[in-house]
């Protein structure tokens, strides 16, 4: 293969094509995982909330534990399922990005759990926030970034709302801030895949 040196021009036209190919690919792929995380994540706040206002034991938080536990296998699993597509070099950035989010979340979470009491909410919403923006923002995608900066932005109201009243805020920004972007996302599919 003939190593040919690239004009400006031809440079970002194979930018821009690759942005548009991760935007498609995003789309296509992506979408359901924002809804699979996004919902259950709601739903087990409102669960954990419920159990917490009947009973006044904390120890239901526990059940935190259930979401990369259930999230993880079944994203992994439509991932795979979906046709193999190759790989960008923003494909590769935008996984990345969630591999750092993903193991500072799960790291801040166990330490709030088991040695040092911190608002553990709003960290989590401020974390997944700048995951959610950044991703947007790397493939331009509009609705994405400011769905994910709104998150970052709501988080203060987990230092505003005390105890485990914070729940319910905690489930509606993370539809917000991941289900809106899911069906978003999808929807763009859908459009891209008539065309």
């Amino acid at each position: 293969m003939e190593n040919k040196q690239l004009s400006e021009k031809e440079s970002l036209q194979l930018i821009a094509q690759m942005i548009q190919q991760t935007q498609y690919r995003l789309a296509k792929n992506a979408g359901t995982p924002f809804l699979i995380w996004g919902y259950m994540t709601a739903i087990l706040s409102l669960v954990i909330w419920l159990l917490i206002r009947e009973t006044a034991n904390p120890q239901w938080n526990f059940l935190w534990f259930l979401l990369p536990a259930v999230c993880y296998p079944v994203t992994i699993y439509i991932s795979r399922r979906n046709e193999q597509m190759i790989k960008t070099y923003i494909d590769r950035i935008i996984g990345q990005v969630w591999t750092v989010f993903g193991i500072a979340g799960i790291l801040i979470s166990g330490i709030s759990m088991f040695l040092w009491h911190i608002p553990i909410l709003f960290i989590i919403l401020l974390l997944m926030g700048m995951g959610t923006a950044l991703s947007g923002m790397i493939i331009k995608f509009r609705i994405l970034a400011i769905c994910g900066i709104l998150g970052s932005l709501l988080s203060i109201g987990c230092l505003i709302i005390k105890g485990a009243d914070q729940l319910p805020f905690f489930a509606i920004v993370f539809l917000i801030m991941m289900v809106i972007p899911g069906h978003a996302l999808n929807h763009m599919a859908a459009k891209m895949s008539a065309a």
